[in-house]
């Protein structure tokens, strides 16, 4: 249980600072959006899978 709360923890913050990060320009980058999509994914399977246990 501890272990899925360090990965929920790492992967909560890597998907929340690709996807709202952007370049001097206001920009935002393709890979960063497509890695914090993967990311976020990651976060919501260990969440609702291992930690709350909703689905088996």
């Amino acid at each position: 249980m501890g272990l899925d709360i360090f990965f929920l923890i790492i992967t909560g913050v890597v998907a929340y600072h690709a996807l709202t990060h952007r370049n001097e320009e206001g920009e935002r980058d393709t890979v960063r959006l497509l890695f914090g999509s993967i990311a976020l994914l990651f976060f919501f399977r260990v969440l609702f899978v291992d930690v709350l246990q909703l689905w088996s």
